[in-house]
Parts: C-alpha cells; structure tokens; sequence
C-alpha cells in the first residue's frame, strides 16, 4: 500500500496536463527513480507533503529560502505589497531601494538591473558583454549551470580548445560555437585558452563555487588568475551567483575568495523566494544596456513589487539576525556529524561544503570537477536519497544537485538528519 496515494494520483493527473509531469526536470525523480511527491505547505525547516508526511528540507525551494520557508517577516512585506499591487510596468520605490542595498553589500557593483529569473540575468549578462567588447566568443566551465539559454547549453568538443557543440536539442550548432568550454580548476588549460584565443573572448561566466553538479570548490589560486587573465585580455569576467548570492556572505562568494569581477548575476536569495533575477557591474558596462546605450533588455515585471518586498525583508533580516555566524556554524557541524557517520559504516564520501551549501559525493576521490563528480556511486546516492526520504529528511532527487541549510534549521533538525543518514546507511551496508 502506498504511503503517498495522494501524490501519486497527482503525479498521474500531472502527466496528462505537463511534460513529463513536472515544470523544471529535476522534479520528476529520474536521477533517483520513484515518483515526486506533492507539497501542501511549508514552514520553517520543514515541508508538509499532501498526505500529511512532515520532511526536515535540505533543498529549500533550490536555496532561495535562507530564513527557511514562510519567515514572518517575508510574509508580511509581501502581503503588504499585495495590497498596494501585484504589479504596475512602472518604476516603485522598492527597486531603488533593493538596488541600494545590493550596492551596499557587493563591492564594486555601481549599477544594477532586475529582471526574473537566474537564467535571464545570466543570458543579459552575456549579451552585455558581447555588445560591450564586439566580441562574439565566450568562455564557461564544465559542470556550471548558468540557465538554459541556447549560448549556454553548450558541452565542450572534441578537444579542451575546440568550439562548443549543442547540448540540448534546438540549440543551433551556429550558436553554439561561440561558446568555448574548458575543465574548472585546471590552470593550465585556462592559460592555453587565453594565450591562443583570449583577445576573441567577449566574457567568461563561471560559478565562482559550481554549484550545479553537486558542489566543489574553486582550487587555491584559480580564481585569481582567472581574474588576471581576462583583464589582460579585455574579456569581461562574469561571477554568477544566482547559488552563491547573498548565501555565503553579504558579498557572495566574490566577498568571500576576494575577487571583484566586471559583472555578477543573481536570483534565488535576492527575491526571498519569489522570481526574481538581477545583473550588476562596473558602471561604464551597465550603462551599455538600453535606454542609455545599444544592448536591449526589458521585461513585464522586471522589479515586481512583491519580488522587491521580499527581497528586501530577506537581507535586512540576515544582516539584524548576524544569520551567516549561525548558517556557517550549522554548516560545520553537519559536515562533521555526515562524515563520522560515514566512517563509522565504511562508506568512502567527499563531504563538499561551504557555508550553508553541501554535497555528498559517494567516492573516495576528491572532486575539484565535473570529471571528478562522475566517479560518485549515484546507485548508491539514489538509494541513500530514498533511505533519507523514508526516515523524514528531504534532499536534493539528484547527485549533481547542492544542498543549503537556512536559520531555520534548528539543532534538532541536524541531530535527526545524522540519525537518518546513520540509520540508513546501516541498512545499505
């Protein structure tokens, strides 16, 4: 008998009305198998499925809810908001005020544009760069994920220095070979890439953390010289922090390894849990955009109210509640509770973690890559996933997927998560 009759007879429903039954992939369990449930509500640490199942979340809407879901204040500024008005396609104070504060928290943005989404501010970064530089070509890393626009849908060649190929279907081969595709962390075929092709190269985007294919960690050095060369080069550096942003620290992951790019994108924390995207930088590139200067961009509800109000009430409660002291130290305290829980079965695991973003990888080899990435045992994620699911602690339905913590996460949320993970690595050993 199923434990879930309600979700399953949605999921069924569902896949008579959407493709594949859900609105983003990663939804539908196919990395893990089963089916998805269905959420009825949401609060604090914890989500409420439709037949009544309470689930501590380690996903948390894909990390926007870093004050864990429906906070009060979140709710209250976006109910104020409503009142006033769901939407205008006019300017509103909130804009201004939200950009203000951004300028206040990362250094070296001057200028900043919201639009709706990680993937739209990360594709108008792009275009900014090209129409900044005249260059066509850029340069992103294996493994980083930043939104499915065609330019970034894009698998490396043959060859570390060949022309990207498409990958997704309807991305045209024409477009994707002005997308060049290196491995992260690999210093030497970064420096190839510039000295061969580096004056071509209108941008490079990277995740200064990738995020997108579990999570690793950029190696001593390599962001620094990533930052070197593209300013020896005219290239524009993009640091996309729609994961990163606000998460791990007030200046993102750019405040926390120390490096400034040309221009940053975000979402996710920015909205407080509600669409939203935005892309600031140096003010001489910004002012590229239209109406000042020729590179198009606009939306309908670009700077939406409610996104702002929630924007807002997230950041000023992280700054007055000093969050990232305590997210830093929940962090600390599940990397080691996971990993004496690995050692006490056996069970080889690269416990990735920075600030309140982890991944376990079942693999005894340090992973600094995607290549690296690939050698975890996701057979064995898939059934550790479930074991977890069973015991009451929802993660991420994917190998390649990061977790996050929030303020909400309290310390009995983390002592029955380690419990979890000890019970059911008990019964897979």
């Amino acid at each position: 008998m199923s434990i879930r009759p309600r979700s399953e007879a949605l999921f069924a429903e569902a896949l008579r009305h959407i493709p594949g039954g859900v609105n983003s992939p990663v939804r539908a369990f196919r990395a893990v198998g089963g089916q998805p449930f269905f959420v009825h509500s949401a609060r604090g640490s914890r989500i409420t499925d439709v037949d009544g199942h309470e689930l501590i979340d380690y996903v948390l809407t894909w990390g926007p809810a870093i004050l864990g879901h429906a906070h009060p204040r979140v709710i209250e500024a976006v109910q104020s908001a409503a009142a006033r008005g769901t939407s205008f396609g006019i300017p509103n104070p909130a804009e201004v005020e939200l950009a203000a504060l951004v300028k206040q928290w990362v250094p070296g943005i001057d200028k900043l544009r919201f639009c709706n989404s990680g993937t739209e501010a990360c594709m108008s970064a792009i275009r900014l760069a090209r129409g900044f530089t005249g260059r066509d070509r850029i340069l992103k890393f294996d493994g980083c994920y930043h939104g499915h626009a065609d330019a970034l849908l894009v698998k490396a060649g043959s060859g570390a220095l060949t022309l990207g190929q498409p990958d997704s279907a309807g991305v045209p081969a024409d477009v994707a070979k002005h997308t060049l595709v290196l491995p992260f962390n690999d210093v030497d075929a970064l420096e190839a890439l510039f000295a061969q092709q580096g004056t071509e190269l209108a941008a490079v985007i990277v995740e200064l953390v990738p995020a997108n294919a579990g999570l690793y960690l950029p190696r001593p050095g390599y962001l620094e010289r990533l930052r070197e060369l593209t300013r020896q080069h005219g290239t524009v550096l993009i640091a996309d922090e729609v994961m990163t942003g606000f998460r791990l620290g007030r200046a993102g992951a750019q405040g926390r390894f120390g490096i400034q790019p040309d221009l940053s994108t975000f979402g996710k924390v920015i909205g407080g849990g509600l669409p939203v995207g935005a892309l600031g930088g140096r003010a001489e590139i910004m002012d590229y955009l239209a109406p000042l200067g020729p590179v198009y961009q606009a939306g309908t509800l670009s700077g939406n109210p409610l996104a702002m109000a929630a924007g807002l009430a997230t950041l000023r409660e992280l700054e007055a509640t000093d969050a990232f002291t305590r997210l830093e130290w929940a962090g600390a305290r599940l990397e080691s509770g996971m990993n004496e829980v690995a050692r006490r079965h056996g069970r080889p695991v690269q416990f990735q973690r920075i600030g309140s973003m982890f991944c376990a990888y079942f693999t005894d080899r340090p992973v600094w890559n995607l290549a690296d990435a690939m050698t975890s045992d996701r057979a064995f994620f898939a059934r550790f996933f479930h074991g977890m699911l069973a015991h009451g602690v929802y993660l991420a339905p994917s190998q390649f997927e990061a977790g996050f913590l929030s303020t909400a996460h309290s310390d009995d949320d983390l002592d029955r998560t380690l419990e979890a993970a000890d019970r059911t690595l008990a019964q897979l050993s």
